[in-house]
């Protein structure tokens, strides 16, 4: 059986550094998606998600349980992102370096899928990172941790210290105007039938638009 993520923390409490060790092995490519999503820069990522895990080995003990580890994990991550903007005075990248994709990153792509639309995902993947990072900061994270990370409105209304009712409207503003730019660009009508971040832009916003 899979060891919880409960039981590693507790475990590492203890003094156990194996299983902090088996938490990081677990969450590194999460949590360095995450901070690529939010900062667009590799090596400044990587840097985040190292800091991230030596923050969260020293807070351990602090630690209480109350809400998921992955969701401390997120907090501390985002925390970082915004400490690194703020002294950098740098927005987003509008575009992932070459060879990188936002999807390959968080393991979400098609093992046999072909050439072209391994371009296509790229492609893609580029259109929504630039229409992103033009984005307010609360828009974007709301739409980066609920339809890329999938946690949910009330972990994410936790993590952004606000209501429930402002995470929605956050998403589903952010979720309109990206999918408006898009389809401006062309880009839901030349790739509409590819699976990627289009599709997740254009689905989630269709079914925010159904709740309201």
């Amino acid at each position: 059986m899979t060891t919880t993520d409960e039981e590693l923390v507790a475990r590492s409490k203890g003094g156990d550094l194996d299983s902090f060790n088996q938490l990081v092995l677990r969450w590194e490519r999460p949590i360095y998606a995450l901070a690529y999503r939010v900062i667009g820069r590799e090596e400044d990522a990587r840097d985040v998600a190292q800091e991230t895990f030596l923050r969260a080995f020293r807070a351990l003990s602090g630690f209480k349980g109350q809400a998921k580890f992955s969701s401390w994990l997120y907090r501390i991550t985002l925390n970082l992102c915004r400490d690194w903007m703020r002294r950098q005075r740098r927005a987003p990248v509008s575009q992932a370096p070459e060879g990188i994709d936002i999807i390959e990153l968080a393991g979400e792509g098609e093992p046999s899928e072909s050439v072209e639309d391994l371009i296509a995902r790229r492609q893609l993947g580029r259109a929504v990172g630039k229409a992103m990072s033009l984005l307010p900061e609360e828009q974007r994270t709301a739409i980066i941790l609920k339809e890329y990370h999938g946690l949910t409105f009330q972990e994410i209304a936790e993590m952004q210290d606000c209501p429930l009712s402002t995470v929605k409207t956050r998403l589903y503003q952010g979720l309109t105007v990206l999918r408006r730019q898009l389809q401006d660009a062309g880009v839901e009508t030349i790739f509409g039938g590819t699976r990627g971040p289009a599709h997740i832009v254009s689905v989630a916003s269709r079914k925010l638009e159904g709740r309201r």
